[in-house]
């Protein structure tokens, strides 16, 4: 039996049409295909992002660095916000309606002066309408300066009222200052340094009267007043009779001791008599004349004349005589 190729192909097939396997290529192209329908279909079905409002601000688009080798830049980094310190609570209850008093920063200076929580104590409330200016204004903790504030609002506005005015001013002679005590170089820091004092002259009522607190003509009754308020308030109380450096002032403070302790020195005085007591006396009349200067001078060189040795009595210097008894009133007599 004869068989030719064409034949045997046709009787036994052989390649991808035998095999039943189609070509790679074909393979690959028809799986793009499926790939792009299926994306196309997906596509279809995600949402689109919303529209840009028009009231939104526009976005910034970043710089590129100099020099930089990327267009991409680092991305910008804001500042965290300052939170605002705290207030003590000395500065939450020291408000408008009690002093007006602006909380100024800490001070640190040489040798531990200075301090926290400081105020610039300018004025102080009565009412609404009134009010005590500082001239000047004082630099002092809000522990000090609240004090004065009560001091002033308590106990110096019923003594006004009592002599039927009202105060419109106080007097301050010093608050802060990076100093020694009262000026002493080398000595212990002063209160003022440390903004925990204040120095008071004296204060102005509202009908032009001024009341100066060393002044001995004021009356006593109305400085002992004063005197036992401060003490009572503060723990230190410097004036007349406590040393020669608070002759014209009063010294207040606020200074912490052991157990408590307050120092309170300041002398009361009554006024000065219109007639000093001590004048000399006048000179009575049987009192010896007064020589004159020719005379004192001539007695002088007598007394120092050396005596002779001899015993002979016409050797010894005369004894002048007695000088006449002059009229009073004569030759510097009274």
């Amino acid at each position: 039996m004869n068989f030719s190729a064409d034949q045997a192909a046709r009787k036994w097939p052989s390649g991808w049409h035998a095999s039943c396997w189609l070509p790679l290529p074909v393979v690959v192209a028809f799986a793009l295909v499926l790939t792009g329908a299926a994306s196309t279909d997906a596509s279809a079905k995600v949402p689109l992002p919303r529209s840009r409002p028009v009231e939104a601000p526009a976005a910034e688009h970043p710089q590129p660095e100099q020099g930089g080798a990327t267009d991409q830049a680092a991305p910008s980094q804001e500042p965290a916000e300052a939170k605002p310190p705290e207030l003590s609570a000395c500065r939450q209850a020291l408000t408008e309606s009690i002093a007006i008093a602006p909380s100024i920063p800490p001070i640190k200076g040489p040798g531990g002066c200075g301090g926290e929580d400081l105020v610039r104590l300018e004025a102080i409330v009565l009412s609404p309408t009134q009010r005590v200016a500082l001239k000047p204004a004082a630099i002092l903790r809000c522990a000090m300066a609240a004090a004065v504030a009560d001091w002033v609002r308590t106990d110096m506005a019923s003594l006004a009222a009592s002599l039927g005015t009202t105060i419109s001013e106080l007097d301050n002679f010093d608050s802060f200052e990076c100093r020694g005590r009262n000026r002493v170089k080398g000595a212990k820091l002063s209160e003022h340094g440390l903004a925990n004092a204040l120095d008071v002259r004296g204060m102005t009522f509202a009908n032009g009267n001024t009341l100066s607190l060393t002044d001995r003509t004021v009356s006593r009754e109305t400085r002992e007043k004063v005197l036992a308020s401060v003490c009572t308030r503060f723990t230190t109380v410097l004036g007349p009779g406590s040393d020669w450096y608070h002759e014209d002032h009063i010294h207040l403070d606020l200074a912490q001791r052991r157990n408590n302790y307050k120092l309170c020195q300041w002398g009361v005085y009554d006024p000065l008599p219109a007639v000093a007591p001590l004048m000399p006396a006048e000179r009575p009349e049987e009192a010896p004349p007064r020589l004159t200067a020719e005379e004192k001078a001539a007695q002088e060189r007598r007394e120092d004349a050396p005596q002779t040795a001899s015993g002979n009595e016409d050797d010894k210097p005369a004894v002048p005589a007695k000088p006449p008894r002059r009229a009073p009133g004569q030759n510097g007599s009274k």
